[in-house]
């Protein structure tokens, strides 16, 4: 049972009729009349049990996208009912706007609609419905919550996206589309054209000339079919909050793990259409999501689908099993991109022993999330800005000996045969798109 604001405003109005009877009777008399009107207004309530519920599901939305969920109340009883419904979410699914007064006379449905903002990824689920049912003297009712399943999927917000058609249009002057031609090791023949001013000469098929009467040159496009596997990094590492760029200063951050999603969706997007295969891993002291994407029509879709669930987890990596899963998709050679963080200590501790195997059959490349806020702190002192306090100078110190170690451990890794892409959270998923179209170009798939 609940009882409305009416009830003590009601008991108020007795202090008038005490004040022109001041007896102890009166007002026990005055609160037994207010307790009766109670109890039969909520003998009167239609039960919330009448009223029916359904959920229609709001499926799946990018994270940040708003979304909303419908959810029809019914009365099925032979009563008019009012009501006040409270259509409940889990804090980070962003619901507002969810209480409703309703009146539904007998047969009657009403679809209400919640407004969601999801703030996290995953699976975000309905608490329940909260239904009260209010008695004709308004001073009291019926309360009951009815589970009522809902869930709206948040997948990564893929706000690299808008590079896409820009390196896309790169790759079709790769493939010949725009009559530029690919020299390199390993490259496929595409075609023959006739020969035009500032050609390269190396390129010209004699054989063929000297059955036309013009010369004709050889065209070349980037292999297709090549293999990507893209390894995401969930370890303690992927937890860190950085800034998106030392232009757009954000006190909150975003995680790398969420950055190094959008460049692994980027790189996924582009190298699908380049008709390469996409094989992809992700975990930390276990596996927790791996599939292969050949074949796939919408090649980052599945990978957000993929990717929804995943969390950093406050563990070191077990690389010894990662690079085994990158080998259990076979051994064939192919482009493995490490999306973890340039962090020597990590790095020297599980990553260095097991990259001899992977470079001895793969090309590699480690993309990393740059913190923009180390060459701030590095900078501070030097920039002159405002006289320096023994706080920011020791933060200077400690930011430049973390940039001096990064810049050793990626001399290590180039000398092991790694490429390392080392950029900002918002210019990391670019620079690992142009170092694939390089890599393309010339020939070193």
């Amino acid at each position: 049972m609940v009882i409305s604001g009416r009830v003590p405003l009601l008991l108020l109005l007795g202090v008038a009729a005490v004040v022109l009877r001041p007896s102890a009777g009166t007002l026990l008399l005055w609160v037994l009349v207010v307790l009766v009107l109670v109890v039969v207004d909520v003998l009167l309530t239609p039960a919330p049990t009448r009223v029916s519920l359904t959920r229609r599901g709001p499926g799946t939305v990018r994270l940040g996208d708003p979304s909303s969920s419908g959810l029809v109340v019914a009365n099925g009883g032979s009563r008019t009912v009012r009501l006040q419904v409270r259509d409940a979410w889990q804090p980070s699914a962003g619901a507002s706007s969810n209480r409703w007064r309703i009146r539904l006379a007998p047969g009657d449905q009403r679809r209400l609609t919640t407004p969601l903002l999801p703030r996290r990824r995953g699976d975000l689920r309905a608490a329940g419905v909260t239904v009260r049912s209010w008695g004709p003297l308004g001073l009291a009712g019926r309360q009951r919550t009815f589970a009522v399943p809902g869930t709206v999927r948040a997948l990564p917000p893929f706000e690299s996206r808008k590079h896409l058609p820009s390196r896309l249009a790169r790759l079709r002057e790769l493939d010949g589309r725009a009559a530029v031609r690919v020299r390199g090791q390993g490259t496929e023949f595409d075609s023959l054209r006739e020969y035009v001013r500032g050609d390269d000469v190396r390129s010209i098929d004699w054989r063929a000339s000297a059955r036309t009467p013009h010369v004709v040159v050889r065209t070349w496009q980037p292999e297709r079919d090549r293999r990507v596997v893209l390894l995401l990094d969930t370890s303690r590492t992927s937890a860190g909050r950085v800034s998106r760029s030392a232009d757009e200063p954000d006190t909150d951050g975003e995680p790398r793990l969420d950055a190094a999603m959008d460049a692994a969706l980027l790189l996924g997007a582009l190298a699908s259409r380049a008709g390469d295969r996409i094989d992809f891993v992700a975990g930390d002291r276990q596996v927790r999501a791996r599939q292969r994407l050949h074949g796939v029509r919408d090649v980052a879709a599945r990978l957000q689908e993929q990717m929804a669930d995943l969390d950093p987890v406050l563990a070191e990596a077990d690389w010894d099993l990662l690079a085994g899963a990158v080998q259990g998709f076979g051994r064939q050679r192919a482009l493995v991109v490490l999306l973890t963080a340039l962090e020597p200590s990590a790095i020297a501790d599980g990553l260095l022993p097991v990259l001899p195997a992977l470079t001895r059959h793969h090309r590699v490349v480690l993309a990393s999330v740059r913190d923009p806020e180390l060459t701030r702190l590095a900078e501070a002192v030097a920039a002159g800005d405002e006289a320096p306090t023994a706080d920011t100078v020791y933060d200077a110190a400690a930011a430049a000996q973390e940039l001096h170690r990064r810049a050793r451990m990626r001399d290590v890794l180039v000398r092991l045969g790694v490429d390392v892409v080392d950029a900002d959270a918002a210019r990391l998923a670019p620079a690992l798109a142009d170092h694939y179209l390089a890599l393309k170009a010339q020939g070193l798939l």
